[in-house]
């Protein structure tokens, strides 16, 4: 939900997103939007004289970005959908809240500039201003020389592990964030908070059911493995490839994008998330897009080993969370299909995502089974 990109990007706690998977258009602020956001910026003292060069920012996720310009500094305004739901201020409210406390760490991420928590300045939405980020996001596409340098695809691996492993070290007490999730029961809750979901579906009218594989013979492994003892952190909660963005030079990451779905918990579920979306040789990519598709991108080994060469985590238990983050992903992303069965999303998009799911829970077989 999929980024402050291209010089500026485009994916709720423990909530389903995936609009960012699945390339719908975003929308735009509206005249009467912007008139209120320059009211509002020059009563906070940023800037005067009209919103200059304003532009969509393209991505995955439904919520509205645009990039403009003030008194010849940059911007990047970012609200909820045009139809708000029911949490979509609280969402917005919570991006800032980490966006904030990441500030004085070395994890890459769109610097905060100012929030507005007045609804009333646009009528409905909560929004924050941040600044762009120079570099691309690889779910839209590789640039040159990335899209040709297997030694670039190898380390825009390697720094997405490297970016993951600061954020699960940074102290989420000593910034701040120390009522941003309910980390108490973490793991427990996860198994019966998604086959609950899972079940939710079957209120779709037209829905089938899930044939996804074995679902129940997972969620038991799960429970029957779960890890004793781990350490709460700060969780993206949505980190593959399309929610990061890049240096437009090499291979560096330059900020990790949408983070809707961060929260407080167990930080290695992120890196469950990474390797569960990550290609394995002769297989398509769950996710698809064109860095997962680039030749030249390490491998699941690597990730994991670079992690562990900058985390003080213990990864005896990798497998579980690569499995959890398959049965997690993949029972979000069969939402989509329930929906289209019932008229509420494209049948295209439902398939699509069914796949996927599909595949997900193929790969939790086989990680079970013994493949990292």
């Amino acid at each position: 939900m999929p980024s402050a990109r291209g010089g500026a990007w485009p994916t709720t706690t423990e909530a389903t997103s995936t609009t960012r998977m699945t390339n719908q258009p975003v929308g735009c602020a509206t005249v009467e939007d912007l008139a209120g956001v320059a009211a509002w910026m020059t009563e906070q003292g940023l800037g005067d004289g009209p919103l200059e060069n304003v532009a969509p920012i393209s991505g995955g996720t439904q919520n509205i970005m645009q990039r403009f310009e003030r008194s010849g500094r940059p911007y990047v305004f970012r609200r909820g959908p045009a139809h708000l739901r029911p949490v979509s201020n609280k969402v917005i409210l919570r991006e800032t809240q980490v966006l904030a406390a990441l500030a004085d760490t070395d994890v890459p991420h769109p610097r905060l500039i100012a929030v507005c928590e007045d609804t009333a300045v646009l009528g409905d939405a909560v929004f924050y201003l941040m600044e762009p980020v120079d570099g691309f996001n690889a779910g839209e596409g590789l640039p040159e020389p990335h899209a040709s340098d297997p030694a670039i695809q190898f380390g825009m691996g390697v720094s997405m592990a490297d970016a993951l492993a600061r954020l699960g070290a940074v102290d989420h007490v000593a910034v701040g964030l120390s009522g941003y999730g309910k980390p108490d029961g973490f793991l427990e809750r996860q198994v019966p908070r998604w086959l609950s979901e899972l079940d939710g579906y079957s209120a779709y009218p037209n829905y089938p059911g899930p044939d996804i594989g074995d679902v129940r013979g997972v969620a038991a492994w799960l429970d029957e493995n779960r890890p004793a003892r781990w350490t709460p952190g700060i969780m993206h909660g949505d980190y593959h490839g399309a929610n990061v963005m890049f240096s437009r030079t090499g291979p560096e990451l330059v900020a990790i994008v949408d983070w809707e779905m961060s929260t407080i918990g167990d930080p290695l579920l992120d890196l469950g998330w990474m390797l569960a979306t990550w290609p394995r040789p002769g297989q398509d990519s769950v996710l698809g897009n064109p860095l997962m598709d680039a030749e030249g991108l390490c491998s699941t080994t690597d990730l994991i080993e670079r992690y562990s060469q900058n985390s003080t985590r213990d990864l005896s238990n990798v497998t579980w969370y690569g499995v959890l983050a398959c049965f997690k992903l993949g029972i979000i992303l069969e939402g989509s299909n329930a929906r289209a069965a019932a008229g509420q999303a494209p049948k295209e998009i439902g398939d699509h995502l069914h796949a996927a799911t599909v595949r997900l829970f193929e790969r939790a077989h086989a990680m079970i089974e013994g493949e990292v």
